[in-house]
């Protein structure tokens, strides 16, 4: 099991868009309960996750309306969300090195 360290950043983010908010606790219980032992496992799941660098992965939200990224350290089981936001917004932004801000 993963342990996703910032929850609240999530509900964050679930309250700045709540039209998302299903579809990213869906991915916050399925990515907890996963057992990835690495990015293959995981892209074997979820085939239009990407991996940019510094352990960051994008995952596309809602059919890509939504990209979401996390850094996932797979050797400590442990998940950090860095940014959410729409596919337009996510366009403008640095995926390297964008940190979440309230």
């Amino acid at each position: 099991m993963f342990n996703i360290i910032t929850r609240r950043t999530l509900l964050e983010y679930c309250k700045k868009y709540p039209t998302a908010a299903n579809a990213l606790f869906e991915w916050y219980y399925e990515i907890e309960r996963s057992e990835f032992k690495n990015f293959n496992d995981l892209k074997r799941e979820y085939g239009n996750a990407s991996i940019v660098g510094d352990d960051r992965v994008v995952f596309n939200i809602m059919g890509n309306n939504y990209r979401l990224v996390v850094r996932m350290v797979f050797g400590f089981k442990a998940v950090q969300i860095k940014w959410f936001g729409t596919h337009a917004e996510y366009d403008k932004i640095n995926v390297e090195n964008i940190k979440y801000k309230k």
